[in-house]
């Protein structure tokens, strides 16, 4: 019996020192400021992004860091960030509402921005809050003189 209410002890003690690290890791991302909740969706297939069906979505802090956006993952333990997305490698191609499925998956007030990153021109899709796609927007377009921008 003893033994049994060690054991519960301990998976409890585990348990909360497990969510105390999760917030102790989403202060420290977000003291340095600039920081945003955002879901991203990575390479998005035409089809997908066609017909939204609401899988694929990861929810994450973004922050802004200079003339890179870094986007961490929320359940997660990794110091680092598991995503930069370069201002001057980022076109923005549509906006849009969740449809579907997407609505239940994603943040009641979420905007959907469908961007163009990188070389390859992967898709990628982000979801945030008008206020914080507002900043997004301002912060693409505060880009330094002679760096190509391109929002739709």
């Amino acid at each position: 019996m003893v033994l049994a209410l060690l054991l519960c002890g301990v998976v409890v003690l585990l348990v909360v020192a497990g969510l105390f690290a999760f917030g102790v890791r989403r202060r420290l991302i977000q003291r340095s400021g600039g920081t945003f909740d955002c879901n991203l969706r990575w390479d998005v297939s035409e089809e997908e992004a066609a017909e939204p069906k609401g899988k694929g979505w990861a929810y994450g802090i973004a922050r802004y860091n200079g003339d890179r956006i870094e986007w961490f993952r929320v359940f997660s333990y990794a110091p680092r960030p598991r995503r930069h997305l370069v201002r001057g490698a980022i076109d923005v191609l549509e906006r849009r509402s969740p449809l579907g499925e997407e609505e239940q998956a994603l943040l009641s007030d979420s905007v959907v921005l469908a961007c163009a990153v990188g070389t390859e021109r992967v898709r990628v899709e982000l979801a945030l809050s008008e206020d914080a796609l507002t900043g997004f927007l301002a912060w693409l377009e505060a880009a330094p003189p002679g760096q190509r921008v391109n929002v739709a």
